[in-house]
C-alpha cells in the first residue's frame, strides 16, 4: 500500500514538473520577437504612446524625441516622437538592422514581416483584430521598399493608426550612416495623403 502511494505521489509530482518545463519552454516562443513588442506599442495607442516614453533624446521645433523605455527584441535603437500640433500626433519607431549587405537587409526585412502578418492584437474593448500585409520583396534598384499594415477591424477608433516595415538604402550624402537600414513604424496619419515625405528611389 506504502509503495502505491509513493509511486502515486511520484507520477503526480513528475507530471506537474513535466507541464510546468513545458509551460516555461514555450513561454520565449510566445514572447520573443519583435511582435510581442509591437503589440505592447499598439495597446498603448490610446494613451499616445505616454507609457513607452522614456529619457528626452532631442527637442526640435516640432517634435520631441525620447528613448523608448523598454528593450526592443532585436532592435538597435527605439525611439517614441510627439509632435507639437494642435492634436496630438505621436509615432514609435524601432531600428532594426543597420548593414551594407543587401541580402541580410532583405532576410530582415521577411523576417519583420513574417512575425507582423497576421498578428492578433488588441486595444481597449477592441480584441483579437490583425495585422494584414502585402509582402513585396526588396529591390536593390529600388532604394526602398515598404509594406504598409492595415487593421482587419472597422473600428474608427484605430483608423488613424499604421504599422509599417520600410527598407531603405541612405545616400551617400551622409558617409557615417552609408547602408540599408530596416525599420519597424507606428504612427498615426491623421490625412489620407503621404505624411512621411517623399519615397526616397
Amino acid at each position: 500500500m506504502l509503495k502505491s502511494v509513493k509511486s502515486l505521489v511520484l507520477i503526480t509530482i513528475m507530471a506537474f514538473l513535466f507541464h510546468s518545463s513545458n509551460a516555461q519552454l514555450r513561454l520565449p516562443v510566445i514572447s520573443g520577437g519583435v511582435g510581442s513588442d509591437v503589440k505592447k506599442v499598439i495597446e498603448d495607442y490610446p494613451n499616445r504612446f505616454i507609457n513607452l516614453m522614456g529619457e528626452m533624446l532631442v527637442e526640435n521645433t516640432q517634435s520631441t524625441d525620447y528613448q523608448c523605455n523598454f528593450a526592443v527584441n532585436g532592435a538597435e535603437e527605439a525611439i517614441v516622437t510627439r509632435y507639437s500640433a494642435k492634436k496630438e500626433i505621436c509615432s514609435w519607431q524601432a531600428l532594426m538592422l543597420t548593414t551594407d549587405d543587401f541580402e541580410k537587409a532583405k532576410q530582415k526585412f521577411k523576417a519583420l514581416y513574417n512575425q507582423l502578418n497576421n498578428l492578433s492584437v488588441g486595444i481597449g474593448t477592441i480584441k483579437n483584430f490583425h495585422l494584414k500585409g502585402k509582402y513585396e520583396a526588396p529591390d536593390e534598384k529600388k532604394k526602398f521598399t515598404t509594406v504598409l499594415f492595415s487593421f482587419d477591424s472597422t473600428s474608427e477608433s484605430i483608423k488613424k493608426l499604421k504599422v509599417e516595415i520600410f527598407m531603405q538604402y541612405q545616400a551617400p550624402m551622409d558617409p557615417i550612416a552609408i547602408g540599408w537600414k530596416v525599420k519597424v513604424l507606428v504612427y498615426v496619419k491623421e490625412r489620407d495623403d503621404d505624411e512621411r515625405g517623399k519615397q526616397v528611389e
